[in-house]
This record gives C-alpha cells, sequence and structure tokens, in this order.
C-alpha cells in the first residue's frame, strides 16, 4: 500500500495555474467520465488544488457507505453553502443530524399518500391544459410541474406567488452555474461572469426570507405542511426552534433537489419512450390494465413496474454528476492512505455508464432491471440518489411525483419529437438535465 499522494495518478490535460478547470467547464461530463481510464482513484487539479477522484463502484461505496465516517462535507458544498444556505444538501454533523431528524416525518409513507393525491391533480391539470398539435418544450413544461407540487404539497399549496415565480424565474440560472462556480477557484468569484448567478441566488434567499417571516409573524398555522412543521420544530435536546434562517435554507434546499430531480428525469424519459415506441406501448397497456380511466393514485404507484423500471433506466442515464467529501482522518482507499483534509470527489453519472457495470452503457434499455437481470448488477454500482447516511431524503417523494406524472401524461397524450428538432443534449448541473426537448403534443387514441 502506497502512502505518498505523489503516487496516485494525476488525469491529463491540466494546465499550469488552472489544472483541469477548462476541461471541466468546456465538457465537464465526458471529462468525469474519462477519468476512470487513469485509475480507480485519479487526481484532478482546480487551479492549485488537488482533488482525488475515485472511478469505481467499489471506491464510490467505501466513501459514501463503508468508510464513510471517515468523511465530511467537501469543498464543493463549502463554496455551494454561502450561494444557497446551510440545508440538508450541504449541512454536515450535528446540523446535518438534527435537521434530518425534524424533517423525516415529513416524507413517511403515510405522507406520501396525502402528497400523492395533490401529485395526480397537478397533473391531470398539466395534461389538461395541453391542446392536440400543440408545439412544448418537454423540460420547460416538467420544471413548471414539478414547482408548482411541490408548492402544493411541502407548502400547502402556496408558500407565497413570488416565492413560486423567484424559483421559476432564478432556478435555471442557478442550476446553470453552480457546477462549475463552486469547483472554480475563490480567486475567480468576482468575475462578472458569475454576475447573473450571484443576482439569482440573492433574490431567491430574498423572497423566501419575507414567506418565512410573514408566516412566523401571523402565528403557527394548523396545516401540515413542512414550513409550518419547520417552524413549530424544537429541538429534541434543548427545545430550541430553528431559526428563520435556518428554515429559509431547508425551504430553498428543498425546493432545488425536488425541482430539478423530477423534472429532468420526466423530460427524459418522455424523450426517451418517443425515441423507443415499443417500450412506450407496452407501458400504455399497463397503464390500461392498472389504471384505466380513472385518476392515478398512492395504491398504483408500486403496481406500475414498467414506469419504475424506465425512471429507473432514465436516473442511471442522466443522474447526479458530482459529488465530494473531504476526509476528517487518515483513511485506506484504493490501496492508498489518504490523510486528514484531503478532498476526494466521484460521479455517479460516470459510475452508472461504467461499461464494466452495464453492457451497453449509453442505451436506454428499461429491461436491465427486470428482476431477473437486476441481480448481475453489483449492489454498490446502483446510487441514483446516494447511499448511507447522506442519501437522498425526498427520494421515495421524487419517484411518487414522477411515477404518477409519468402515468397520467401517458394514457392521454403521445408526444413526438418537433419536425427538424435536434436530439436534446445533455447539460451538466447537479444532474445531467436536458437542454431542451421541443416536441408536439398528440391524441394517443390517434
Amino acid at each position: 500500500m502506497s502512502f505518498e499522494l505523489a503516487a496516485i495518478p494525476r488525469a491529463p490535460g491540466g494546465i499550469p495555474f488552472l489544472g483541469h478547470v477548462l476541461k471541466l467547464k468546456s465538457d465537464p461530463l465526458a471529462f468525469l467520465r474519462s477519468l476512470r481510464e487513469s485509475g480507480e482513484l485519479v487526481r484532478v487539479d482546480i487551479g492549485s488544488m488537488p482533488i482525488y477522484v475515485a472511478t469505481s463502484a467499489r471506491l464510490i461505496n467505501d466513501v459514501m457507505v463503508t468508510q464513510g465516517r471517515f468523511f465530511e462535507k467537501g469543498r464543493l458544498f463549502d463554496r455551494v453553502r454561502p450561494l444557497v444556505g446551510n440545508g440538508l444538501a450541504t449541512a454536515g454533523g450535528e446540523v446535518h443530524r438534527r435537521h434530518r431528524r425534524l424533517m423525516q416525518p415529513m416524507f413517511h409513507k403515510e405522507r406520501l399518500a396525502g402528497y400523492a393525491e395533490v401529485m395526480s391533480e397537478r397533473a391531470r391539470a398539466l395534461s389538461d391544459s395541453w391542446k392536440p398539435g400543440q408545439s412544448i418544450d418537454v423540460h420547460q413544461a416538467m420544471s413548471e410541474f414539478a414547482i408548482e407540487t411541490l408548492a402544493a404539497t411541502l407548502f400547502s399549496a402556496d408558500i407565497g406567488r413570488p416565492a413560486v415565480e423567484a424559483v421559476r424565474r432564478d432556478l435555471p440560472i442557478i442550476l446553470k452555474n453552480m457546477l462549475v462556480r463552486a469547483a472554480s477557484p475563490k480567486i475567480l468569484d468576482k468575475l462578472p461572469i458569475w454576475r447573473s448567478f450571484d443576482n439569482a441566488t440573492a433574490s431567491m434567499r430574498q423572497v423566501i426570507d419575507e414567506v418565512v417571516a410573514t408566516t412566523r409573524e401571523a402565528g403557527q398555522s394548523d396545516q401540515a405542511d413542512l414550513l409550518s412543521v419547520l417552524l413549530a420544530a424544537r429541538d429534541a435536546d434543548t427545545g430550541e426552534p430553528l431559526t428563520d434562517e435556518e428554515v429559509r435554507d431547508e425551504l430553498v434546499t428543498i425546493l432545488f433537489a425536488g425541482t430539478e430531480t423530477t423534472a429532468s428525469t420526466l423530460a427524459w424519459a418522455i424523450h426517451h419512450l418517443a425515441a423507443n415506441p415499443e417500450v412506450e406501448e407496452k407501458l400504455v397497456a399497463e397503464i390500461d390494465e392498472v389504471v384505466g380511466n380513472r385518476p392515478v393514485t398512492f395504491d398504483d404507484v408500486p403496481r406500475l413496474v414498467g414506469i419504475q423500471r424506465v425512471l429507473d433506466e432514465v436516473i442511471r442515464l442522466h443522474g447526479v454528476v458530482l459529488l465530494m467529501r473531504r476526509t476528517i482522518e487518515p483513511v485506506e482507499l484504493g490501496g492508498f492512505r489518504i490523510p486528514a483534509g484531503v478532498e476526494v470527489a466521484f460521479s455517479l453519472y460516470a459510475m452508472h455508464r461504467d461499461p464494466t457495470l452495464y453492457p451497453e452503457p449509453d442505451t436506454f434499455v428499461p429491461d436491465r432491471w427486470l428482476p431477473d437481470r437486476r441481480g448481475s448488477i453489483p449492489r454498490e454500482a446502483v446510487m441514483p440518489f446516494g447511499a448511507g447516511n447522506r442519501k437522498c431524503i425526498g427520494d421515495a417523494f421524487s419517484w411518487t411525483e414522477a411515477t404518477i406524472a409519468l402515468a397520467t401524461i401517458l394514457g392521454r397524450w403521445k408526444l413526438r419529437p418537433e419536425e427538424g428538432a435536434k436530439a436534446p443534449r445533455e447539460a451538466a448541473a447537479s444532474m445531467a438535465h436536458p437542454d431542451r426537448v421541443p416536441m408536439v403534443v398528440l391524441p394517443r387514441d390517434a
């Protein structure tokens, strides 16, 4: 076993002073996928700072699960925290444990059943709003659906229209720039290229701060939305409430995670199904059998197994781009002894496209998730929402919402690419979301 960081191979293509920043900015998804060719643990330089990237499922599982106690949230989260707050996604240590304990009841099965009614209602409203022959940008439509659904479930249907509008306006700007901004050297923070990003984050924080303050001043409501629960929450040990800032940060975290994950997954699913009509036909038959002409319910979700396989495959193809951790004490990783204070990164997106784990890794194959085939995929190679104590708290919420929305839309409409439209390209944010998905709405019975 080597005890020298210098023995870890360095990724090719670095340049003086900037390291690999330009490669990360120009095509981050291709760059992250290429690192596997250099080894299981590879050095990448962000400016003059080295980051060690775990490229195999084995090492990623070590960082997230088996040796997760030796790691804390890393530089990526340090850089994002002042911009988007200290919610569950960015908090570490005791703050993370405390807030997760307070918020976990909001995502229990009993709550999800209630949310599902609103999800189904919103999905039907979206479907009813379309007209035969209408052209839509599917990703934009799914983003608006996700925002409105979150507002109607976690925030009692009205976090405040200004806050919803702020998310719709500012979130795309934040997501487009967050990854590169967080990975760039701090010395570049004052460059004009970040002005729109900084303005968007400040605007969202201000609007949600106003909603939190107004709700607290009005007194505790008897509604079981997340905002009311957070305002009423008390620490189990001290009895102290969350501050307005802590409440704001958790609301922002849920809005970020709940919007992009659902919107991106649905948009990609509709795109892939249009390109694979034989898969779509099987899903429509399943929806007819399970749901028929009535609204989709919470009890339908586990019976729509074909849709679940499609969603599993979409999240494999277009999942989380980059996560980071920092060692808090020496740890053995990939045959190297890593000292405390070292930044370790990994890409779930790149891992899920590893050809040694997934045959035809770039091809949409939902049947790879059939029970008799899923067993051939190593357990540690399946991490759609992370793993360990940092696994996404809202994974079941997002999967329920996406299943209901897809079943509602496919049961009524057939969406096809606009004539002459280019295939959507992956854009790197926290997920590999599509840039544009222009499609035409056609009646299913036609």
